[in-house]
């Protein structure tokens, strides 16, 4: 099975290669593109894992539909026969893992909501009690659920890694008064968005959404809830203390853990069997979100 690491789309504008995504421009639309590359520790694996940006398209799609009534969103369609006359002559390539959106002008803010203490969070916490800087209750676990869900925002750093930042520079940076809508809306769809979780067994530990302007409307842009940009566990393994069994880049981490490279490119080529587990976790990710079975 052969994995897409990047496309050369001829007669289309390439507008941004992000580490996952080739997105091309098509006017007053983008015509966003999973590849299936992998990153990890910032770094873009030599493989890609096959599939995968099939199944983060297919992810994102199910999630616009359900959360449309929250905030407008940028999606348009992910069937290629509603493309451009230009973009339908690599209808192949593009059948499933590609989805036409609005452009928006993103805000340089990435809108974190955390319901659990894991990941930095939980590293912050040991130190200092916080998260963010923002005070939490003593004694809480690796894995606990929080009082309730907080808002910790970051941007994104000249280095590519994420900075947390405070709600009053999100205030600085985009203004009061959006600054607060945008810390709501974040709030009531991860609401939304753990409340279907549960609902299929499994937990959204945390998550990042990005939002646009397009004509003066807020929106929901770039891809939303999927295991690149969220942390899923199974209720049923749940068990505060330790850390959790992700549906995520976490095995993948795991694996990079044990040898003997400095998380610096180039990456090490990937074995099979972690392309394969890899692709396993993304698949069952999304079976058990959509009630589906993967047929990709």
């Amino acid at each position: 099975m052969q994995a897409v690491r990047e496309t050369q789309l001829q007669g289309l504008q390439l507008y941004n290669r992000g580490k996952v995504r080739d997105v091309y421009d098509l006017d007053d639309h983008l015509l966003i593109v999973a590849t299936d590359r992998i990153s990890a520790f910032d770094v873009v694996m030599p493989n890609g894992i096959p599939d995968k940006g099939k199944i983060l398209t297919a992810l994102s799609v199910f999630w616009f539909h359900l959360l449309e009534g929250i905030v407008p969103n940028h999606f348009v369609s992910a069937d290629v026969g509603d493309y451009p006359a230009k973009a339908q002559a690599h209808r192949e390539l593009l059948e499933g893992r590609s989805m036409l959106v609005r452009k928006a002008k993103p805000f340089p803010v990435e809108c974190v909501i955390r319901g659990y203490l894991a990941g930095s969070g939980w590293k912050e916490y040991q130190q200092s009690g916080t998260i963010c800087g923002i005070p939490l209750p003593a004694g809480l676990r690796q894995a606990d659920r929080l009082p309730e869900p907080i808002y910790t925002p970051a941007t994104k750093a000249q280095s590519g890694h994420d900075e947390n930042i405070s709600f009053e520079q999100v205030e600085q940076i985009v203004g009061k008064e959006t600054a607060q809508r945008l810390r709501s809306l974040s709030l009531a769809l991860y609401n939304r968005a753990a409340e279907h979780a549960l609902s299929r067994g499994m937990i959204l530990a945390d998550t990042k959404f990005e939002f646009g302007l397009s004509q003066g409307e807020i929106m929901l842009i770039d891809e939303v809830l999927t295991p690149d940009s969220s942390r899923f566990w199974l209720v049923r393994e749940h068990q505060p203390g330790k850390a959790q069994n992700a549906f995520d880049k976490q095995y993948l981490r795991d694996y990079l853990e044990t040898l003997d490279w400095d998380k610096r490119p180039p990456a090490p080529v990937l074995p099979e069997e972690v392309v394969e587990g890899t692709r396993s976790k993304y698949i069952e990710a999304y079976e058990l979100i959509t009630g589906k079975r993967w047929n990709g």
